[in-house]
């Protein structure tokens, strides 16, 4: 009898060691599993305001089978800390020996002046500075403008924006925090007679966008819209509009092009 109990204890003894041997694998598991979900919250996180709605912005529209054509990042900062247009020009010499292999132009008119910067050619995209100057007011009214522009939209292209060579090309650019833009532009894949107004609707659905007021025609349709997927908006009639979504047909059977862009479209369609 005594050597049962033993036995059985023993078997006990057994089965519970097994059972904190699964117990660890599945908390090594599930330690894994949160890791790798924080890596990627961490990493949507770190891309920077403009990119990170460009990504939401690819998403949706590759769901949605919509070719992407060309994409675009467009900063803006309007500088009132400089006084005249010599200052300007000042600050352009110093960006120009921070790119100095980039191509630089320079245009005089009567009503502005105007340097502009073209990074070299890139297998993902093209960089561009400009800063402008006008002659007729006094202060001078002087803003910087900072694009990137591509035709494919991926992770390696999105990469580039994460690097610290981007980064610094903000700091290094930029005097304060400037206005963002993302905005792309695609075709819908199929080429089914649908009403614009349905393409439209079917997107605006995808941002969760609500419309504040839109622009109907045959063959086009332009949208402003309010979407809580985006966080930054253009004050529009007391409504925060953050979105606008742009289509035109070139008839029946034939492409529908796509614009979407926030807070407002960059991209000519």
């Amino acid at each position: 009898m005594k050597r049962h109990v033993k036995n059985f204890i023993y078997m006990i003894l057994i089965v519970s060691l097994i059972l904190v041997m699964m117990g660890n694998k599945t908390t090594e598991a599930m330690s894994s599993f949160l890791t790798a979900e924080k890596q990627a919250s961490r990493d949507s996180v770190n891309l920077p305001k403009g990119v990170e709605e460009l990504a939401k912005i690819g998403s949706i529209l590759q769901a949605e089978d919509i070719l992407l054509d060309n994409w675009s990042f467009y900063a803006r900062e309007h500088v009132t800390s400089m006084k005249s247009v010599e200052e300007v020009q000042n600050y352009a010499k110093k960006l120009q020996q921070k790119f100095p292999d980039w191509k630089w132009s320079v245009t005089n008119t009567s009503q502005k002046w105007q340097v502009t910067a073209i990074s070299p050619t890139s297998k993902h995209h093209q960089e561009m500075l400009q800063l402008m100057a006008t002659h007729t007011k006094q202060p001078v009214d002087a803003y910087i403008v900072y694009s990137v522009r591509g035709s494919e939209w991926n992770k390696e292209t999105e990469g580039f924006f994460t690097t610290k060579e981007f980064r610094n090309r903000l700091s290094d650019i930029f005097r304060d925090k400037p206005t963002v833009f993302s905005c792309m532009k695609g075709v819908f894949s199929d080429k089914i007679d649908t009403a614009l107004a349905k393409k439209a609707g079917r997107v605006m659905s995808d941002f969760n966008a609500k419309e504040i007021e839109a622009l109907k025609e045959e063959n086009f349709m332009s949208v402003s819209a309010s979407s809580p997927m985006f966080t930054g908006s253009i004050d529009h009639k007391l409504n925060n509009m953050n979105l606008q979504i742009g289509l035109r047909s070139e008839g029946l059977g034939a492409k529908t092009t796509i614009v979407v862009g926030t807070p407002i479209i960059t991209i000519e369609y």
